[in-house]
């Protein structure tokens, strides 16, 4: 497909409008999303010479994979709303209190750790959908307790999810046939990681308290960091499947430990900290539940996924019943073509994050209505998820589609080629970025993989560097992206009730991104250089 300035603004119109919408305008994306995606179709069809059916097929393809979303955002939705109607997130503010007196160990658990656990057995938007409450019920406002999770767990979206990212990598370039690109291509890409892992720790540290907070929260992001980033680095070569999740379990575990050591186990905060809206207890005030009952829906979809996913004949087993559809060969009229598909993004119900919040949820309803803590109508309860769930899932479907749009009719392909094409040699800096890129438009580190790793390690090729060291900073700019994926942000700003904010939170991340995207590109470079 030909490659020309013309082609590459067009490309460029639909994620450029997107981003200022947002980030500039402050348009919410309930508004910004069916734009952005009507934009997409548009350039397809009038400067990409895609056919309707072309248009209308990556359209049902986009909604499809909308469906798999959609499937984690109701029920993580009702699962706040039971629990915010039981009283959970009040009892969780006091308990945390009693459990880790340090307000920022708090915030580190809640934002860092903890989500991170969870991106290793299940991601979809779990993290965020389970971080953003949790937050909340430790005193934090609504708008961060948004912004705080998606950095926190973003370092996990390469090997998290049982490495479903690394996997498309690994399948997309063919680095099995490899052995030692292979090898060299983990330790590239674990690196980068850990940088990443050690930023974002570090970042939530200065968002809390600023300098006083980096002083006093510098031991806890090492040691956390070490067991997260290089424990990573060390299972990644062993077995990738749980190359994220056992170095969370160990990470979780002396995060809690921390809170019983000498620096950590007496209460401190920052009493001014922009990110805090604290209800202290009044005189007296015990919460109506334990910790451990205020967590009882979170302990159930733990052990569930753990189980579902971490015991191989039962997770084959439930993994049989599958549900996919099959799409026809399209090309464009540039003669871009998109590959026949038997089977295009099967879902299977029985393994799916969403199921596992959905039970989640019914446990708990089960348990705080016999516990007597939910007395409320429950016809309440369904009312507000239905409310939430709906204008969310809509803006989530259009980014969506508006990704497939792209991907579909060479909007995607122009944009990083053109790129690469311009810059020549010095494309060496916009490796990462290109991965973020990825990332913001697919709302996915494993499609950023899928859109551009064979990319990136044909342009290494030509520019005779490292592929392991190209891919490596492909999936960590996209690991980086994640922060930006719109399906988490407006999951995060429906799950908080500040639905219509995205364009604020977007304007938070986005430089995030940008900045560390950059930072990588240069250590690549540097990196390059010296070897």
């Amino acid at each position: 497909m030909p490659v020309t300035g013309g082609l590459w603004i067009a490309a460029v119109l639909p994620m450029a409008v997107l981003l200022v919408l947002m980030a500039v305008c402050r348009w919410g994306a309930i508004k910004a999303a069916p734009l952005g995606m009507a934009l997409a179709a548009v350039m397809g069809a009038v400067v990409f010479r895609a056919d309707g059916q072309l248009l209308l097929l990556e359209g049902a393809k986009g909604v499809w994979s909308a469906l798999s979303v959609l499937a984690v955002i109701f029920p993580a939705i009702l699962l706040y709303e039971i629990s915010s109607s039981a009283g959970v997130f009040r009892a969780f503010q006091i308990g945390m209190k009693k459990l880790i007196p340090n307000e920022l160990l708090q915030i580190l658990m809640m934002a860092w750790v903890f989500p991170s656990f969870l991106q290793g057995i299940s991601g979809f938007g779990v993290p965020v959908a389970v971080g953003v409450p949790l937050l909340m019920g430790i005193g934090v406002t609504p708008l961060w307790a948004v912004i705080l999770p998606p950095i926190g767990h973003s370092w996990g979206n390469t090997y998290g999810t049982l490495a479903i990212a690394w996997e498309a990598l690994v399948s997309s370039t063919d680095l099995t046939a490899d052995p030692a690109l292979y090898v060299w291509t983990a330790v590239w890409a674990t690196g980068f990681i850990w940088l990443w892992n050690l930023a974002c720790g570090f970042l939530i540290c200065f968002f809390y308290g600023g300098r006083r907070a980096l002083k006093k929260g510098w031991p806890a992001v090492l040691l956390i960091s070490a067991l997260q980033g290089g424990g990573q680095m060390l299972v990644a070569q062993l077995n990738a499947s749980l190359a994220c999740f056992l170095p969370c379990c160990f990470a979780l575990a002396a995060a809690l430990l921390l809170g019983r050591t000498k620096r950590y186990r007496t209460p401190w905060s920052v009493p001014d900290s922009k990110i805090m809206r604290r209800k202290e207890p009044e005189a007296g005030e015990e919460a109506v539940m334990s910790l451990h009952q205020a967590f009882f829906p979170y302990y159930v979809m733990t052990v569930i996924a753990l189980c579902v996913l971490l015991i191989p004949p039962l997770k084959s087993f439930l993994s049989q019943w599958q549900i996919s559809f099959s799409f026809p060969e399209t090309v464009t009229g540039y003669g871009y073509v998109n590959a026949a598909v038997a089977a295009y993004s099967p879902i299977t119900p029985l393994t799916h994050a969403g199921l596992f919040l959905l039970i989640a949820a019914a446990a708990g309803f089960v348990y705080y209505r016999r516990k007597g803590f939910l007395k409320r109508a429950r016809l309440g309860i369904w009312r507000r998820t239905w409310r939430k769930a709906v204008p969310s899932g809509a803006a989530i479907t259009c980014f969506i589609v508006l990704s497939r749009l792209m991907s579909g009719t060479g909007q995607t392909d122009v944009l990083a080629k053109g790129i690469a094409g311009v810059l020549g040699g010095t494309y060496v800096l916009l490796v990462p970025m290109v991965g973020m890129l990825g990332s913001f438009i697919t709302s996915s580190n494993m499609s950023s993989n899928v859109l551009f790793a064979s990319f990136q390690m044909t342009t290494a090729a030509l520019l005779g560097v490292s592929q392991a060291a190209f891919l490596g900073a492909q999936t960590a700019g996209g690991a980086i992206g994640s922060i930006l994926c719109p399906g988490n942000i407006v999951l995060g700003t429906t799950t908080a009730g500040v639905l219509g904010q995205e364009g604020l939170v977007l304007r938070k991340l986005l430089p995030i991104a940008v900045a560390a995207a950059a930072v990588l590109g240069v250590l690549l470079c540097i990196a390059l250089y010296i070897l």
